[in-house]
């Protein structure tokens, strides 16, 4: 359904990241690898990033494809950040909202992406949608199912420390499973960061990290080349990643699983990248 990509770590321009590398996010709008529904991410993209002293990040979203706007080329050339996070899109239903409903949404210094589909939306979160407040219901940026998911994974930031470590993962967490459970065969990889940490979940689609030699974390839907030090990140599983260390858990029951080192979930649940 779309295709995302979080990095934290030393500065660096936006298309170095998302513009250059032979697979980057710019050709996965055409030309995915590893996409297991739809084909074609064309229907809006964005990019969020944050400047050095602000801890608000700024964003740049279209309703049309990534490709067709010569303006972000320009952009990501001179633009650098030491964290963000960009989307391609491709909508679940077509329908109004254009560039609104592409991510990233945003709210403080949180910028949020959802990879997947709620399924029989908008019907199964009538119950849970209920659950929150009529204000945060009202300010929804999109009629779309991922603006809801959002508003959800913001109600628990907002009721949390968000300055306690594991916050943005702990709320991702509560949320996949709130929602797969009011609505089984969701797709929900969600992507999130403060601009010091991202949290990530596989659910239902392909999630891939990166610890780069150099220095920095990206997170994303597919590898963006193929540099074997990609990792690819299990079903169902909950990650949490700073600038040089990755964990990950396993999501059947977050509350009884602390997070462990990548390396140690990896070596006890093998894995095979796909190539």
């Amino acid at each position: 359904m779309c295709r995302h990509l979080a990095y934290v770590g030393p500065p660096e321009p936006l298309g170095r990241l998302l513009v250059e590398p032979p697979h980057a996010l710019y050709r996965q709008s055409w030309a995915p690898r590893r996409q297991r529904y739809g084909t074609v991410n064309a229907d809006g993209f964005g990019v969020g990033w944050y400047a050095e002293g602000d801890p608000v990040p700024a964003r740049y979203r279209r309703a049309g494809p990534i490709w067709a706007d010569q303006s972000f080329a320009d952009l990501a050339r001179v633009v650098r950040t030491r964290a963000l996070l960009a989307a391609v899109r491709d909508a679940t239903l077509a329908g109004a909202d254009a560039e609104a409903a592409a991510a990233p949404f945003a709210s403080g210094p949180w910028l949020f992406s959802h990879n997947g589909a709620v399924r029989d939306w908008p019907g199964s979160l009538a119950r849970v949608s209920a659950g929150l407040p009529a204000g945060e219901l009202l300010s929804l940026e999109a009629r779309n199912d991922s603006a809801l998911v959002w508003a959800l994974v913001l109600h628990r930031l907002r009721a949390g420390a968000t300055d306690v470590p594991g916050a943005g993962a702990r709320a991702l967490a509560g949320t996949v499973l709130e929602v797969a459970a009011a609505s089984p065969g969701s797709r929900l990889n969600l992507l999130l960061t403060d601009g010091a940490a991202v949290a990530a979940t596989a659910w239902g689609d392909t999630l891939w990290y990166l610890t780069r030699p150099g220095g920095g974390t990206v997170v994303a839907s597919e590898p963006y080349d193929d540099d074997p030090r990609w990792q690819e990140v299990p079903d169902r599983t909950l990650l949490a990643a700073s600038g040089t260390d990755v964990l990950l858990t396993p999501l059947a029951d977050p509350r009884e699983n602390a997070l462990v080192p990548a390396a140690a979930a990896a070596s006890a649940s093998p894995k095979e990248p796909r190539t």
